[in-house]
């Protein structure tokens, strides 16, 4: 972002999220993966700014590293609608990343998400949620979530959603400095893709027993085959497993566990870095968030 002058552009938040469990339970004849999760929405943010033309060139003004302009999901999001809606508006697109990339946060997608969302209210194309998932969707499987904007219960590739009252909880993530391959971790023949399905209410009720983090019940069934391609991973669920039950979010490689409060979070922050330097991991983030109920651009309309 650095020389970009913003001030005659809209500001809007893009937040991450994390898989509080992540089964993979079949796979389509497409060759797709059938899987159940519980998505949470999470206060770390990307920053989208959107400054709409009058004629129709969308243009990204900011660089963001390995991500050509052709590629960058915000850029293909508004050609998308545009195409879609037959807006004859353009827009020039700038973003902050803090999100890691390639990190099973969603930055990316929730990054199209948010232009979507944002310029579906600017241009005045006038698409409901269910329609402006479904031209998510093509940008790909996790950007209908961030449009859907709650947390939820996700079903399907991860499109089909039902909302799920999360307690508010705080977390601590870490993201080695690792480039985690989506592709290859879906393509290993070590992934199991037949986990037994749960149900809403098996989760409800592990959350009511603070038992979603404990034993084997719900897990991450990519994990494995990325803790065995990726020591970094291993190294920090290692690293925090001493201190709560860690999870991996999404392909990884974020690594994140649960605590009630902001205080005992930081702590085990602390204690996790300290362990992961002596072992000299580095680290693209270690931060503390804490869960959010919604999307900030939920309620925005046309």
């Amino acid at each position: 972002m650095q020389g970009i002058n913003t001030n005659h552009f809209q500001r809007y938040l893009a937040p991450a999220k994390i898989n509080l469990f992540l089964h993979i339970v079949g796979q389509r004849a497409d060759s797709y993966h059938l899987l159940q999760t519980v998505f949470c929405l999470v206060n770390l943010y990307d920053v989208v700014y959107l400054k709409v033309t009058e004629i129709s060139l969308i243009k990204r003004v900011s660089e963001i590293n390995n991500v050509a302009e052709e590629d960058d999901l915000c850029v293909r999001a508004a050609k998308l609608l545009q195409v879609h809606t037959g807006c004859t508006s353009g827009v020039e697109i700038a973003v902050e990343k803090n999100i890691p990339m390639g990190g099973g946060l969603g930055g990316g997608s929730s990054d199209a998400a948010t232009t979507l969302m944002a310029l579906n209210n600017l241009w005045k194309c006038g698409l409901n949620s269910k329609e402006l998932q479904a031209v998510g969707l093509q940008l790909g499987a996790d950007v209908p979530f961030f449009i859907y904007g709650q947390n939820a219960w996700a079903e399907g590739i991860g499109e089909q959603f039902q909302p799920v009252n999360l307690p508010k909880k705080y977390y601590v993530l870490i993201t080695p400095d690792i480039n985690v391959s989506t592709r290859e971790v879906f393509a290993s023949e070590q992934l199991t893709k037949n986990t037994n399905p749960k149900t809403m209410l098996d989760f409800s009720e592990a959350v009511n027993c603070s038992r979603v983090f404990l034993g084997g019940e719900f897990i991450n069934s990519l994990e494995h085959v990325v803790r065995k391609q990726h020591s970094e991973v291993d190294s920090c669920l290692k690293a925090l497993a001493k201190l709560a039950t860690p999870r991996m979010s999404g392909s990884g490689g974020t690594v994140f566990a649960e605590f009630d409060s902001e205080m005992s979070a930081k702590d085990a922050l602390f204690a996790a870095q300290a362990e992961l330097k002596q072992a000299s991991v580095a680290l693209k983030m270690a931060v503390v968030v804490s869960s959010l109920n919604e999307h900030p651009l939920l309620n925005l309309k046309c």
